[in-house]
């Protein structure tokens, strides 16, 4: 499973032969069967790099109803970035959507190969810019994009995701009801 993490992190730096053995010894491998919540909220324990599988961060809102905030497949990085970077509470649960192998780091692990490696350090600040950048740019197509164009945009830039996320999660992520986005379907497919 590490030579996926190996492989993904060569894509953007270079790393030496000692930061290739501590990324080993600070990733450890996990799975997970599907369905099953790995974080509960509170203070998140761990940075994920996703294997293989499909995770969703979800919050309760004040009706008790599950709102999912995020949607991740392989590769990348998953956690609530600001509550793990910062040590805070986080109201959000992680759960495998799908059966999930991952890779995890605690931050005191994450600290510690950051501060023997300036290109993890300079490779992770990128992950964690990247994370703001998308939240951003999420923020405002909820708040600019109608339903349909938010589906339109999920199929043009992760289709894989409508073939293994459930209707309720997508449609939540999507900022609407899943009878919505039934019609919404229909809609597009005549």
């Amino acid at each position: 499973m590490q030579e996926k993490l190996l492989d993904f992190i060569a894509s953007k730096v270079e790393m030496t032969t000692n930061e290739i053995m501590l990324c080993k010894e600070y990733f450890e491998p996990v799975s997970y069967p599907k369905n099953v919540i790995i974080e509960e909220a509170g203070i998140p324990q761990y940075l994920y790099y996703i294997v293989s599988g499909y995770l969703r961060l979800f919050h309760y809102n004040e009706s008790g109803e599950e709102v999912t905030t995020h949607i991740n497949c392989p590769p990348g990085f998953f956690t609530s970035y600001a509550c793990f970077n910062n040590r805070k509470k986080s109201d959000e649960n992680v759960e495998c959507v799908t059966a999930c192998e991952l890779l995890r780091i605690t931050k005191e692990n994450l600290d510690l190969f950051t501060a023997e490696s300036s290109v993890m350090k300079d490779f992770s600040i990128s992950v964690f810019q990247q994370s703001i950048e998308y939240n951003e740019n999420r923020s405002k197509e909820l708040a600019t994009l109608t339903a349909g164009q938010r589906y339109k945009r999920l199929i043009e830039e992760h289709p894989d995701i409508l073939q293994n996320v459930p209707i309720q999660y997508i449609a939540s992520f999507l900022g609407m009801k899943p009878e919505s986005l039934s019609r919404i379907r229909r809609k597009i497919i005549s």
